[in-house]
């Protein structure tokens, strides 16, 4: 079963699927997570991939008491179709 993963070293969480990565760059300041970024490997898309590593930043994010502000347009409309996770939107 994937899980996420906080590599820190490269500010970043990481979610490997079927031997794949898909990954969520990210900066935190002053309890804000900022997500400029989010990719997803190719053979990966398509497959709900990257709303699983979404589901589970953002999950993370509120279980550290941590606001979001989602650069990346992937992560602006994850959150904005997903209206459980507004309340996190700095």
């Amino acid at each position: 079963m994937p899980e996420l993963t906080d590599n820190t070293s490269r500010s970043r969480f990481e979610w490997v699927e079927d031997g794949k990565l898909a990954f969520a760059d990210y900066t935190l300041s002053a309890g804000v997570l900022v997500i400029p970024h989010v990719e997803t490997d190719p053979a990966l898309r398509g497959q709900g991939v990257a709303g699983r590593l979404m589901e589970s930043v953002l999950d993370l994010a509120r279980q550290r008491g941590l606001k979001v502000r989602p650069i990346c347009s992937y992560a602006v409309a994850y959150i904005l179709r997903h209206p459980q996770y507004q309340d996190l939107l700095e």
